[in-house]
C-alpha cells in the first residue's frame, strides 16, 4: 500500500533531480510543491475547526434547550450548520489525505532506493553530499534535527494561537504537541536519513507561512467577516 503512494513521489523526485542535478535541492522542491499543493486542504481543515469553535455557544444553547428532545435538537443543529455554512465532516477528509501524502513521502525519503525504481543515477544521488552533510542517506546528528524541531515548534505554536486549543493552556495534549512533539522530531531526525529531515524542515517552514494566513482567517471568522467556508459575509446596514 505504501508503495502505491511512495512510487509516484519517487518519479517526481527523479524528475526534479534530472532538472536540478542535486538530490537535496530536488527534495526541497518536491517538499515545498507538495505542501503548497495541499494548501486548499489545510485551509479547509482550519476553516472547519474555526467554524466549530465560533459556533460552540450556539451549539450549547441548542443542546441545553432541547436536551429532552433529541430529534428536534438534531434538526436545529442541522439548521445551524446550514445557516453558518458549516459542514461537520469538512475537516476529516483533508486530514486523511494529508496523512496519506505524508506517509508516502516519509516512506520514499526513509527508504529511497526501494521506491526510486531502476534509476541507477539516483542510487548514487542519495549518497551525495550537501552543505555540511557528507552523505544524505545518513543521519545528520545536530543541525538539521534542531532546525526541524524549531520549525515544528514554531508551526504548532502559530497554529494554536487563535484556536480553541490555545484557550485551554493547561490541556495535556496541547502541552505534548507544543513541547514534547518538537523534541521527539529532533530525536527521530537524528536517526533517519538527512534527506528525510530536509523534507520535514522544509514542510514545516512552508507551513509557518500558511499559519500566518490561517490565523488571519480565524480572526476574520471570530469577527464575523467570513463564514466557515471562507466566504466574506456582507453585513446589512
Amino acid at each position: 500500500m505504501l508503495g502505491l503512494i511512495a512510487r509516484p513521489f519517487g518519479f517526481l523526485l527523479s524528475f526534479f533531480y534530472d532538472i536540478l542535478g542535486n538530490y537535496a535541492l530536488a527534495i526541497v522542491v518536491l517538499s515545498a510543491l507538495v505542501r503548497v499543493a495541499m494548501y486548499p486542504l489545510y485551509k479547509k481543515q482550519v476553516l472547519s475547526m474555526a467554524g466549530m469553535t465560533t459556533m460552540q455557544p450556539k451549539i450549547r444553547e441548542i443542546q441545553k434547550k432541547y436536551a429532552n428532545d433529541r430529534e428536534t435538537m438534531n434538526i436545529k443543529m442541522q439548521e445551524l450548520y446550514k445557516e453558518e455554512g458549516f459542514n461537520p465532516a469538512a475537516g476529516c477528509l483533508p486530514m486523511i489525505i494529508q496523512m496519506i501524502v505524508i506517509s508516502g513521502l516519509f516512506g520514499l525519503l526513509r527508504y529511497p532506493l526501494t521506491y526510486l525504481g531502476n534509476d541507477t543515477e539516483m542510487v548514487f544521488a542519495v549518497h551525495h553530499s550537501f552543505l555540511w552533510m557528507e552523505d544524505l542517506s545518513q543521519p545528520d546528528l545536530w543541525i538539521l534535527p534542531i532546525l526541524s524541531g524549531v520549525a515544528t515548534f514554531a508551526s504548532f505554536w502559530m497554529s494554536s494561537q487563535n484556536s480553541a486549543m490555545q484557550q485551554q493552556a493547561g490541556n495535556a495534549m496541547n502541552i505534548i504537541m507544543k513541547y514534547l512533539f518538537p523534541i521527539m522530531i529532533v530525536w527521530l531526525a537524528r536517526s533517519y536519513p538527512a534527506g528525510l529531515a530536509i523534507y520535514w524542515f522544509i514542510s514545516q517552514f512552508v507551513q509557518i507561512f500558511f499559519n500566518i494566513r490561517f490565523n488571519v482567517l480565524r480572526k476574520e471568522i471570530r469577527e464575523g467577516k467570513v463564514d466557515a467556508t471562507g466566504k466574506k459575509i456582507n453585513k446589512k446596514k
